[in-house]
């Protein structure tokens, strides 16, 4: 049962995302062939109107198939046909819904249990913290010039930054205080620590903090998905680290799992919902990374159009999206292959 609703939710992501694309495709008069969740074979369709509605045999994955998109086309509803700033919107339009509906999760979530304040409640003698000043109650401001509003940006902070010093601004009794931290080596764990000590727990704030913290929940889920692709791109993390739908799916039925036999079916769907945030948050920074057949390698082409004022042929644009599409395929199977070889 925790896979399915795992299944389910990874369905919904995709096919919100996808939801933008049709939408936006709608509004500027493009001419959509198909909409349809998942990949491979058809296994249900509907046509209604111009449009096709499809469920495909993998679960994983979904498209918004419009005229002329990959191509030429003589139609004069077909997505080239249409200005470069009608098309810019439509590609954007996918990645902006994943934000969105991240948002709404981040908004149910901390509506629910609240928000992890950056709050010390405790410093580590012999390490820079305290040698420093700090003190439990002291709350952390800002990091090398960074707002910080939850305690997971202090903790997660030395996992990015290994080795660097920091410059803090903490608030204490009203009154805001700097100190410059240079990390120390805790022997028992092998570890690189400041010394400075928090907890997890949430705590429930007004309606107006509730919101301005999911937009802030947003913010620090796309960095630490941007601090993660940086990781990846400079070699501190491997290609065999990264996790796929299968590692996802599996994940997620794990948390739900174990957070069902902690506190019942409602913590167990709020863990999912929560989960739901960071998913549908890194959905949306992937498909903006330029790389072809991704909604930002689109966005790359789209831009140099605008700022050439003269379109770039559509089918080299089409052969390049479509070794982009053979390229991430093959890192899909390898991904996956990692994932099966990791669960078992």
């Amino acid at each position: 049962m925790n896979i399915i609703i795992a299944l389910i939710i990874f369905s919904v992501l995709i096919l919100f995302h996808e939801l933008g694309h049709f939408l936006l495709a709608k509004a500027n008069g493009i001419k959509v062939n198909e909409f349809s969740l998942g990949l491979g074979p058809t296994l249900v369709g509907v046509t209604k109107g111009e449009t096709k509605y499809s469920i495909k045999l993998l679960p994983f994955g979904g498209a918004c198939l419009m005229e002329g998109e990959d191509g030429e086309s003589q139609d004069e509803r077909s997505f080239n046909s249409k200005s470069v700033w009608a098309r810019i919107s439509v590609v954007v339009a996918g990645p902006v819904f994943n934000f969105i509906m991240a948002w709404v999760f981040a908004l149910i979530v901390i509506g629910c249990v609240g928000f992890d304040r950056p709050v010390l409640t405790s410093v580590s003698e012999g390490f820079p913290a305290a040698e420093a000043g700090l003190q439990a109650g002291d709350e952390i401001i800002s990091m090398n010039g960074s707002r910080v509003h939850f305690f997971r940006e202090v903790s997660q902070f030395s996992i990015f930054h290994p080795g660097e010093d920091v410059k803090l601004v903490y608030e204490r009794d009203g009154e805001r205080h700097e100190a410059v931290l240079s990390p120390k080596l805790d022997e028992e764990t092998g570890r690189q620590r400041y010394g400075m000590n928090g907890r997890a727990a949430r705590q429930r704030g007004t309606v107006l903090e509730t919101v301005a913290n999911s937009f802030y929940e947003i913010k620090y889920q796309i960095c630490t998905t941007v601090e993660s692709l940086k990781m990846l791109v400079t070699g501190k993390v491997g290609v065999k680290d990264l996790s796929g739908p299968v590692g996802i799916v599996k994940a997620m039925g794990d948390t739900y799992e174990s957070n069902e036999s902690a506190g019942g079916t409602g913590l167990a769907i709020l863990s999912m919902v929560n989960f739901s945030i960071f998913l549908s948050a890194n959905l949306g920074v992937m498909n903006l990374l330029p790389i072809p057949a991704l909604d930002g390698g689109r966005l790359v082409f789209l831009i140099l159009e605008a700022i050439r004022r003269k379109k770039i042929s559509p089918e080299k644009e089409g052969m390049v999206h479509f070794v982009g599409l053979v390229a991430l395929m093959a890192l899909m199977v390898f991904v996956m292959f990692n994932d099966i070889r990791n669960i078992f």
